[in-house]
């Protein structure tokens, strides 16, 4: 239900209410799995950690780091879902839906399988360069002809893009079969595997261009009302548009050097938060990044607590909601609200 514009207590109560969920999901995140922890020994772990025990051992090593990579990247994904939707004016843009993220992956496997990358943030750079690439594409696919870009348009272009980057990818894994386990990270998609020296220094990136996001969030609205009359109250529309596209690519890219290919996030998301506040992006940037950490946390312990000691992928978790809501806006119409 939607709240009325003035309600700002509301609001604020919802945000409150979020960041509670998500502290209780973070904390399920460090208790549940394939080796059960305590709360008081996820407590003992921070404050008071031995090295002896397997329990401390195991929430520093592993779901710590779990746990920060699914709430940097479902925070991530779901701001870029909500600025490629303003954008574009397309309920159905996403990052995985335009083919950012399929560009992003085929670049990574590009770069795996042709040169000896020793960095991680050489990793990231061919992330962002690929994930660049795909919405350059898909951008200038949806705006050829007289007409200019139109939804149906862009997203069919982004179809094809997505499947073009993915038959490239799987042609390279074909080709490279000796370097398949190495990537095939970031090609499954999952929030494990890293290291908490790979992904601390990647989060205060993360974190400015969500805080950069709500900064633009007075300008977002602006530009909302038409191109025409932003440009009118002072608004340099192209600037921000420009500065725009490198938050997404950044958020986006960034998603999946970290845990690869993660499907819904940024499109389901997005609706669920304006749903509730409206079109406000000051209220909307900060929700959409609670609720998009707080599912793919959930999505997570859900996954590797369903059918243990085997884990379910996450890209099938997020996928198992995200599917049939993808149906239900495409059934809608091409409705921005």
């Amino acid at each position: 239900m939607l709240l009325p514009r003035n309600n700002n207590l509301a609001r604020w109560g919802i945000i409150v209410l979020s960041v509670g969920t998500l502290i209780i999901a973070s904390v399920s995140s460090m208790t549940f799995g394939q080796y059960p922890i305590s709360f008081g020994q996820v407590l003992a772990a921070f404050w008071h950690y031995d090295p002896t025990s397997i329990e401390h051992v195991i929430l520093t090593t592993t779901r710590l780091s779990r746990s920060l990579v699914a709430v940097s990247v479902g925070a991530s994904l779901a701001v870029a879902g909500v600025l490629m939707q303003t954008l574009t004016r397309n309920p159905l843009a996403s990052p995985a839906i335009f083919g950012v993220n399929a560009g992003a992956i085929f670049f990574i496997v590009l770069f795996s399988q042709f040169f000896v990358i020793a960095s991680m943030n050489l990793f990231f750079w061919s992330a962002f360069f690929g994930a660049a690439v795909a919405g350059a594409l898909v951008y200038g696919l949806g705006s050829m002809g007289r007409d200019g870009t139109s939804p149906v348009r862009i997203v069919l272009a982004g179809a094809a893009i997505s499947a073009l980057f993915i038959s490239f990818t799987q042609g390279l894994l074909v080709l490279g079969q000796e370097g398949l386990d190495s990537v095939l990270f970031w090609v499954a998609g999952s929030v494990s595997g890293r290291e908490l020296d790979v992904v601390l220094p990647v989060l205060p990136y993360l974190l400015g261009a969500i805080v950069c996001a709500m900064i633009l969030a007075p300008h977002i609205n602006i530009l909302l009302s038409g191109d025409d009359i932003a440009t009118g109250l002072g608004q340099n529309t192209l600037g921000l548009k420009v500065l725009l596209s490198v938050l997404i690519i950044g958020l986006a890219g960034a998603s999946v050097a970290l845990s690869g290919n993660i499907g819904f996030i940024g499109l389901i998301v997005p609706h669920m938060a304006r749903s509730v506040v409206g079109n406000d992006h000051k209220w909307l940037i900060a929700l959409s990044a609670l609720w998009g950490a707080t599912l793919l946390l959930l999505a997570d312990v859900l996954g590797r607590s369903l059918l243990e000691p085997d884990e379910i992928p996450i890209g099938v978790m997020t996928a198992l909601i995200g599917a049939p809501f993808f149906v239900y806006l495409a059934r809608r119409g091409n409705r921005y609200e």
